[in-house]
């Protein structure tokens, strides 16, 4: 017989050892929103590994922790609360639970603890130019030749890649058939002989994605996950572990949090009234919004513990989380003010972390939230293709 879970006993048990274990430095980055690198990350992980919540999605014997949905859902939602990083989604939320499935027993010995006690950080190589949204039109092929195969191709916006130690790969090996037949994923060690790391600087001022070129490369059958041609398959599902992101608004009701109380201390001036009411008043339609987004990610909690199909709530939550993030800073950006700009690229190099220039550079940051993790036009697409049936 299974052991009820009391909840609000395991919340209170996260949210002591978030707060008491997270290093003070690492919650300071969160704090400030600002992009978080490897170093801090990996310790994060490392102290949690040793706690014995590596893993908290992965089964028992892979070294999981056997939660249920909700407990999950409390653990990710009680880290945002109090300021810690997130699992690293890379090998933790996506690689790891598709090795599970998809791997061979080799491949789970070789790869999964790794991952799990954040020695071994990966990226994702899938987009390339031409095709992002459009992902079976990806060029980067690789041609078998005995028990390797030799990799040519070009990959974007490759987050995390200076600083990964493998990516996961899709590559065309066939283009015969539907597009989707001849894909392939792999198993890349980014520092393999014939791979060129090179930054693409954004205008939010951080260092987070990267454009990889591939020459020659040459990757052993053996790292290749799931069966040759059947990298389609292996992708939607590494993917479908993005599907309840959206239902954690804890780092939208921060955001929110410090919109309200930037329109407390810049617009409580007698001149500033009617700004500071159109801001109020835009911000309670803002604020149901988020509270609708929060019931909506509990009821596909539960929906996910009972076993019922999400259908298009995912799309749905997606689409109004990465709407709302983009207006809070909208809204914190038009008080900030223009003048703050002129600080912002001195000499070609931003100026440091000023919570004003950090409110531009997060504004920047987050235009690609309605871009990233499947377009705001695909989430749409994908809604009224469910609604109208067609």
């Amino acid at each position: 017989m299974t052991t009820a879970v009391d909840y609000a006993a395991f919340a209170a048990e996260v949210r002591e050892f978030a707060l008491s274990a997270c290093p003070e430095p690492t919650r300071k980055i969160m704090r400030e929103n600002r992009k978080l690198s490897r170093g801090p990350w990996a310790e994060w992980q490392q102290i949690l590994y040793a706690k014995g919540w590596g893993a908290p999605g992965w089964p028992k014997e892979f070294g999981g922790m056997g939660w249920d949905a909700r407990q999950r859902f409390i653990f990710d939602e009680m880290m945002a609360e109090c300021d810690c990083p997130p699992l690293y989604h890379h090998g933790l939320r996506h690689l790891g639970p598709t090795l599970i499935k998809y791997g061979t027993e080799e491949q789970k010995q070789r790869f999964l603890p790794g991952i799990l006690n954040g020695t071994d950080w990966w990226c994702q190589g899938f987009s390339e130019p031409g095709a992002g949204s459009d992902l079976a039109s990806l060029k980067c092929a690789a041609r078998r030749e005995g028990d390797k195969y030799i990799v040519n191709g070009q990959k974007i916006w490759t987050s995390h890649a200076h600083e990964a130690d493998l990516m996961y790969t899709l590559v065309r090996t066939s283009r015969e058939d539907r597009k989707q037949k001849g894909i392939t994923l792999l198993l890349i060690p980014v520092k393999s002989k014939g791979i060129t790391v090179r930054p693409i600087r954004t205008l939010d001022g951080f260092h987070h994605v990267n454009e990889v070129f591939l020459d020659d490369v040459e990757v052993p059958v053996e790292n290749r996950l799931g069966d040759e041609g059947d990298g389609w398959t292996v992708a939607k599902y590494l993917l479908g572990h993005e599907r309840l992101s959206s239902a954690n608004t804890a780092g939208l009701f921060k955001a929110f949090a410090a919109l309200k109380a930037l329109v407390e201390s810049e617009l409580s001036a007698p001149s500033q009234r009617r700004r500071r009411e159109a801001a109020l008043a835009r911000m309670a339609v803002i604020e149901a919004r988020m509270i609708g987004l929060r019931e909506q990610g509990r009821q596909a909690v539960a929906d996910t513990m009972e076993g019922r199909p999400l259908g298009i709530a995912p799309s749905v939550m997606k689409l109004i989380a990465s709407e709302l993030v983009q207006e809070i800073d909208e809204m914190i950006l038009a008080i900030v003010g223009p003048e703050v700009i002129a600080q912002f690229y001195p000499d070609g190099e931003t100026a440091g972390y000023d919570a004003k220039v950090l409110a531009i550079r997060n504004y920047l940051l987050h235009r690609a939230n309605t871009i990233y993790g499947g377009s705001s036009e695909v989430q749409r697409d994908m809604i009224a293709r469910e609604l109208l049936g067609r």
